[in-house]
């Protein structure tokens, strides 16, 4: 496990979590606190990410401003100390909250990275291109706080095009895409479920959330900020549940004349169990006959490629529409 933290950018520091997790690896090696605070986490699974969760508990003490001497290392607070002098900072925060950093461990990270409400963006286009039905009931499996089911509220910018009200809170530039052409349509429903949900209208929601983002990418918690204050004003229900078995349940539920059913999920096929997933497509394919229906997705091909350049791919169905990142813009469609 120390060696995947040590190693999670490809031993890269040319940001701050480089750094740290060089840092917290060595005193791992040392015998230091971290021992203590990821004592019985030794053997965990590489699919964990421990060392993500233990630093998004060391981000949610800076964001809540309880550690002044290590904020100043942190650009998502403002910081621009030197990176490299950050140990003698960070250890003494590790001792003093080596039980909310223990108890951090077991909360999976929930970016939910709004960036990629694009790929959902072109995948509803292509579906309801397709199907000539506008009126969209959105449901997205995996859906953390629900974010990226509020994509028409969100404003795009591409390369020759734009898509969404002009006075939305999050707008995402450089979507790029030249010749894409946006369709407009009508959310009537958008609900989703996790394992985990929580309320990200509250401010320790939002904290939990912002706590997840990389600091050294202040755009991705401008973005993440932006489609907090959407959330604020078109609240979205998300249950507590697994994947397959909500999806099953939705998909009983007959949708209304004329609506198109648009399952939706991102950068979760590698979390889920195997036969979790599997389940979930059986209970999609088992409702066509009863409604007009699509999934549209972001994930890694699977299996992975044995290339360092493969991206994420935008999914209608079993069809791949296109690639963009994890964070999502920019946007690239498959030719045709």
């Amino acid at each position: 496990m120390v060696e995947r933290m040590r190693s999670h950018w490809g031993g890269s520091t040319d940001h701050l979590y480089g750094v740290l997790v060089r840092e917290l690896a060595d005193d791992w090696d040392r015998g230091g606190v971290v021992r203590e605070i990821l004592r019985g986490r030794e053997d965990a699974p590489a699919g964990d990410m421990v060392q993500l969760r233990l630093l998004a508990g060391i981000h949610r003490i800076v964001l809540r401003g309880e550690a002044p001497g290590l904020a100043c290392f942190y650009p998502s607070v403002g910081g621009t100390a030197d990176r490299y002098a950050v140990w003698p900072a960070l250890e003494p925060v590790l001792r003093a909250h080596v039980a909310e950093l223990r108890e951090g461990l077991d909360v999976a990270p929930q970016t939910n990275e709004v960036g990629r409400s694009v790929a959902l963006l072109a995948g509803l286009s292509e579906a309801v291109r397709r199907t000539g039905l506008h009126r969209v009931r959105l449901l997205e499996p995996g859906a953390s706080a629900g974010l990226n089911l509020l994509v028409d509220r969100f404003r795009f910018v591409g390369d020759g095009w734009t898509a969404g009200p002009r006075d939305a809170h999050l707008v995402l530039e450089g979507c790029e895409a030249p010749g894409f052409t946006p369709v407009e349509v009508e959310v009537v429903e958008r609900r989703g479920c996790d394992l985990d949900p929580f309320d990200a209208t509250t401010d320790e929601g939002a904290a939990h959330l912002r706590s997840f983002i990389w600091p050294h990418m202040p755009e991705r918690d401008g973005r993440l900020v932006a489609a907090l204050a959407t959330l604020r004003e078109t609240p979205v229900m998300v249950d507590r549940a697994g994947a397959a078995g909500w999806v099953r349940a939705q998909l009983a539920e007959p949708a209304p004349e004329g609506v198109l059913t648009v399952v939706w999920h991102s950068i979760t096929r590698q979390y889920w169990p195997p036969q979790e997933y599997a389940a979930m497509l059986d209970a999609i394919e088992e409702a066509r006959v009863r409604m007009p229906l699509a999934r549209v997705a972001l994930e890694d091909p699977h299996p992975l490629p044995t290339t360092s350049t493969w991206r994420p791919q935008v999914e209608l169905d079993d069809e791949v529409l296109g690639w963009c990142t994890h964070h999502g813009p920019p946007l690239e469609l498959a030719r045709r």
